[in-house]
């Protein structure tokens, strides 16, 4: 008997689940639809979704493994509705090993229209909320439903307001719920079971790319999970910010604190900066532009006037305060099309060029950009090399396009994007077993059960596999920091962007390590007995991320699902360092979110003793470092100055050092040193900043020491030890082994690299949770809060 072959869509960019089940003809490239659901879901697809999948195929008899391909929805829709219906479709795929085949939402909408019999003009509009939508227009016919025009945002007034009427007109969409009175007028209104997408549109979508040749669902290398991104339509809200300020022609608002310490993106080999242009140096553009562009070159006016429009990236290096190089895009229509690359002749061949049109590339990715074009003099065989190096190609010419009247060569090709390792960030691998060599990495022997951990709670996405005896075979990091350093903090729509981008890389990369440690050729989710991930606190939107993805893959495998609470997991980070540590012990969880003592009586039964009433440590330390103009993360770099100052030479105060409890209270100490600041700047004073870091950080130590000591005496624990990223700081460290030595106290801190968010820490407690039989459901969601003393 013939293999039938499955594939699975689904969809949750807006208020339901859209559920699909199909078969796949490989001789007629047909797709017929088997099963097409709508489920409402109002904010609860994330708990819906694979329930909803799983009693599809319970219904029909359908092993889970009997799915060939998958098919999601990339949206434009709900941001985090679009990313759980992505991460849970790379889970569901990666686990399976099946291709991934992402489609617009959009068309979805329209290919319903035209299966139900629809012809002629269509327009769907998606709701893109801040009173905005999604508008695209279609033709619809008998031969299928074509696109019109590119996903864009628009406000939903002024898109209303353009439409004349129009009889012929078909109107349908998520945001006609919100805007029907808005768009009535410009047509006839489809039904309403027919706004929002259902499995047969998606399947219709499949099948139409198929015969086109766009896509092919038994190609698994072509559609590799990790290349589905989301459709978004515009940069995060930070990011557009930015560039709005940075366009003004108001000096005041062209830089901030944070930018001016050289937070962007820095090339630490050559010591060139990074960072989005501003107006302010659009007069070094224009000197620039004179040397090196001659007839051809671009107007200071040019340029000012491209940089506010939102189509528009553009990008500067810099060495100092001295312009070196810059680098302009327009993104339309899924292209990049460089505008403009130049670099200073004295700081060729650095890779400058090449790292700016890097830079064009990422923002063009988010944009929903796939390829890059550009036009080059054909006499410029040193630009043509690198272009050609990028794995662009020649596609024709311009004649007679530069001023002087020489030819253009035409070249397209990929987007440039950085040769970084995951989603154009840094990625570490096994970190904590190169910084401590007598952490667990180092192996023993493989025993099962095996279980992969994934953590996702703030700015780093991470994965790590552990064996039945603890032993951490890989762990493995990738860092978003430089996308967040010069907004002097995390942005947490970014981070959720990130996450999406480097959760299969990351898991890959994971599973190709502990293969190397092992080695064994090959070692995959079919190898694993249980998922983990972190489903509790953190950025919402980031957790939601790694839930999604864990779960998926868990099912896909057929295995457990287990959820971690990202505090136990700095609890247990204490392991990698001492693998016998047992309770009952008091901890000290200081980061940037969280400043608490933690009795752990024993493994999963714990009492917090004390917590802050404000700012945590790590907050505080990000504050103060803003104030200063010294960039982020602030730890780091406080921590390197102080090092260096005078810790008693200002006298800040302590905050509930003699309160009589074990709460802690850091907002005034911050306003105490920024009052300071202010003070010193007004008297004309020169800013000794060594000294106020140091002293900044011993009013923090000193309140943290003595409370741990009131923790100890209280609770009698002979073993006190550390958790979080703020327990890398050298100075609290050598201050709690002072303190220990001295009341003979066992002190244990976990390897400089697991304080930092880690997922070997998380794959810890899930053995824990693993032989306890501790077993989290298809419905568990991501939690933003969460109480540490809670029972699992």
């Amino acid at each position: 008997m013939a293999h039938t072959h499955r594939i699975l869509a689904f969809d949750t960019a807006n208020e339901v689940i859209a559920l699909g089940l199909g078969e796949l003809d490989p001789a007629t490239r047909t797709v017929t639809c088997v099963e097409s659901l709508r489920i409402p879901a109002h904010r609860a697809s994330n708990t819906m979704l694979l329930p909803a999948i799983d009693d599809l195929l319970a219904r029909r008899g359908i092993g889970r493994s009997s799915i060939d391909a998958v098919a999601c929805g990339r949206g434009p829709g709900s941001f985090t509705g679009v990313r759980i219906c992505i991460a849970t479709a790379k889970g569901i795929a990666s686990a399976l090993g099946a291709p991934l085949i992402g489609v617009s939402t959009l068309d979805a909408v329209a290919w319903q229209l035209q299966k139900g019999g629809a012809r002629g003009e269509a327009l769907v509009v998606a709701d893109a909320m801040r009173k905005e939508v999604y508008p695209v227009r279609y033709r619809l016919s008998d031969e299928g439903a074509v696109r019109l025009e590119p996903d864009r945002v628009v406000k939903a007034v002024e898109e209303a307001a353009a439409l004349p009427v129009n009889d012929a007109l078909l109107i349908a969409g998520d945001a006609l719920t919100k805007y029907v009175d808005l768009f009535a007028h410009a047509g006839a209104l489809a039904p309403e079971d027919a706004w929002t997408p259902e499995g047969a549109g998606l399947l219709a979508c499949v099948q139409a790319a198929w015969r086109a040749g766009d896509v092919d669902p038994f190609d698994a290398r072509r559609h590799d999970p990790a290349l589905v991104l989301p459709v978004y339509t515009r940069l995060s809200d930070a990011e557009e910010n930015e560039r709005t300020r940075l366009a003004s022609h108001d000096a005041r608002d062209l830089r901030t604190g944070v930018q001016h310490a050289g937070s962007a993106t820095i090339d630490h080999a050559g010591g060139i900066e990074y960072r989005p242009l501003d107006a302010a140096h659009a007069e070094d553009v224009g000197a620039m532009e004179a040397a090196v562009m001659g007839s051809d070159a671009w107007s200071v006016s040019s340029v000012l006037d491209d940089l506010p429009r939102k189509d528009r990236t553009w990008w500067a290096a810099f060495d100092g305060e001295a312009l070196v190089g810059y680098a302009g895009g327009w993104i339309v229509d899924g292209q990049l099309q460089i505008l403009k690359v130049a670099c200073d002749p004295a700081y060729r061949r650095l890779g400058i060029a090449r790292t700016l049109l890097a830079q064009l590339a990422s923002d063009a990715r988010d944009l929903g950009a796939t390829e890059c074009t550009l036009e080059v003099r054909v006499s410029n065989a040193g630009a043509q090399g690198l272009y050609r190096a990028l794995h662009l190609r020649d596609v024709g010419t311009r004649p007679r396009y530069y001023s002087d009247g020489e030819d253009a060569l035409i070249m397209t090709g990929p987007l440039p994007l950085a040769s970084h390792d995951v989603a154009g960030m840094e990625l570490i691998v096994d970190q904590a077993a190169r910084e401590d060599e007598s952490s667990p990495l180092a192996l023993a022997g493989l025993a099962r059960p095996l279980v992969i951990a994934i953590e996702s709670s703030c700015d780093e996405t991470a994965a790590a596999l552990i064996d039945g005896n603890g032993t951490i075979l890989a762990d493995t990091v990738a860092s978003q920091i430089d996308f967040h350093s010069r907004f002097g903090g995390v942005v947490p729509e970014i981070a959720s962007r990130k996450h999406i981008e480097a959760i299969c890389g990351v898991t890959q990369v994971c599973f190709e390590t502990a293969a190397a440690h092992l080695g064994i050729d090959q070692l995959d989710w079919g190898d694993v007995d249980a998922v983990a991930c972190t489903y509790a606190p953190g950025l919402v939107g980031a957790l939601v991320v790694g839930v999604a993805f864990a779960k998926a893959a868990a099912w896909a495998a057929d295995v457990p699902f287990i959820r971690v609470n990202h505090l136990e997991g700095h609890l247990y980070a204490n392991k990698i360092a001492a693998p016998d540590i047992e309770p009952p012990m008091v901890v000290s969880l200081v980061s940037g979110g969280h400043t608490m003592l933690v009795h752990v009586r024993d493994w999963g039964d714990y009492r917090v003793l004390g917590t802050t009433i404000d700012d945590a440590v790590g907050e505080a330390f990000d504050k103060v470092s803003k104030a200063l103009g010294l960039g982020y993360p602030g730890g780091p770099i406080i921590s390197k100055l102080a090092a260096t100052g005078n810790p008693k030479a200002v006298r800040f105060p302590r905050a509930m050092m003699h309160s009589g409890d074990l709460r802690f209270s850091l907002s005034g100490l911050k306003t105490a040193v920024i009052t300071y600041i202010h003070q010193q700047q007004e008297a004309g004073v020169e800013l000794n900043l060594p000294d106020i870091a140091a002293s900044f950080q011993a009013a923090v130590i000193d309140v943290q020491v003595a409370k741990a000591e009131r923790a100890l005496d209280q609770t009698g624990a002979r073993e006190f030890c550390l958790g979080g990223g703020v327990a890398a700081n050298p100075a609290l460290r050598a201050a709690y082994e002072a303190v220990c030595a001295k009341r003979g106290v066992r002190l244990t801190m976990p390897p400089a690299s697991a304080c930092t968010d880690n997922a070997a820490m998380i794959a810890l407690v899930a053995i824990d949770r693993y032989h306890a039989g501790k077993f989290a459901g298809l419905d568990c969601d991501a939690c933003a809060h969460t109480d540490l003393e809670e029972p699992y």
